[in-house]
């Protein structure tokens, strides 16, 4: 299986470089098409989690294009991956912009330890790259891939610009060192997690499970956490902005300053896919821990 997944990787690598860019669009519009016509099973998490969330609030039809973009975007997300392998940091320059940089640079000035969280939202592989190109050292969390040729190179790809992985599977330990030597960690915290992993949040009006490792380090180390999100409009010139910091809290009771904190970060997560549901990664049970009959 590892070897087919390489092949295939391979493949697609070779039809993203060789081919012209008009044309390579019109491929990548029609497999994302297809995949979405065929793929029953995912476009069923879609549509669970997109009336789930909203309700009657959409319109159908605004349903269903949020779907196919959803194909859309997971095709272009890995053309794009491709790509940036061996990207300069010019060649970065001239596709990623930044809003709000200020918030970052000042963190980085007054000498913070910080924690940048993200979610799986528009190209979020491209967050830690642009970051580390242009800001400092950075370490990622992340899932270590089934097949081990291909989670090479997907770590070659995140390494870039000096960007540390640190493997997802007992991570608190290297999430806590990489800020003590004063990198900047970066964590997707929006999926769902197992009962012992995380704390109960309100998302979109519905509970789900979201870790708190961020909160539990930030509390612990007065680690400053800056929300980012990454949003394009035609899969070329890409935004990053960072929104307001949230300040470690710091009580006499450490379980509720966790969850306000953790609570936080859902509601910046909550309002960056409010604000274009489009970019968003759909196909997760986001809700599983909480409603699993839903996805039934």
């Amino acid at each position: 299986m590892d070897s087919i997944y390489l092949i295939s990787f391979k493949i697609f690598r070779f039809i993203v470089k060789h081919t012209p860019d008009f044309l390579l669009k019109a491929i990548l519009n029609f497999l994302s098409w297809v995949t979405w016509a065929i793929d029953k099973k995912h476009r069923k998490i879609v549509k669970t989690n997109l009336d789930f969330a909203y309700g009657d609030t959409i319109s159908e039809e605004e349903k269903k294009a949020i779907e196919k973009k959803c194909y859309k975007n997971l095709l272009y997300f890995l053309a794009d991956f491709v790509k940036n392998q061996g990207i300069t940091k010019e060649e970065l320059s001239q596709k990623v912009t930044f809003k709000n940089k200020e918030i970052l640079e000042n963190a980085i000035k007054q000498n913070r330890k910080i924690i940048v969280i993200t979610a799986h939202y528009g190209n979020w592989e491209l967050i830690s790259l642009s970051v580390a190109a242009f800001f400092g050292p950075v370490s990622v969390v992340g899932r270590k891939l089934e097949g081990e040729r291909i989670d090479q190179v997907l770590k070659q790809n995140r390494e870039q610009f000096d960007i540390e992985v640190i493997d997802k599977m007992g991570g608190m330990r290297g999430m806590i060192k990489a800020l003590k030597q004063n990198r900047l960690l970066g964590v997707l915290v929006d999926q769902n997690t197992a009962e012992n992993e995380g704390v109960l949040v309100n998302f979109f009006g519905k509970k789900a499970r979201q870790t708190h490792s961020t909160a539990l380090i930030a509390r612990k180390l007065n680690a400053l956490i800056i929300p980012a999100f990454i949003t394009t409009n035609d899969y070329k010139n890409y935004e990053i902005t960072f929104y307001d910091e949230i300040e470690p809290i710091k009580s006499d009771n450490a379980k509720e300053d966790i969850q306000k904190m953790t609570q936080l970060q859902a509601d910046a997560i909550e309002k960056a896919i409010r604000k274009k549901p489009d970019e968003w990664f759909w196909f997760h049970k986001r809700w599983k821990n909480q409603y699993e009959e839903i996805y039934r």
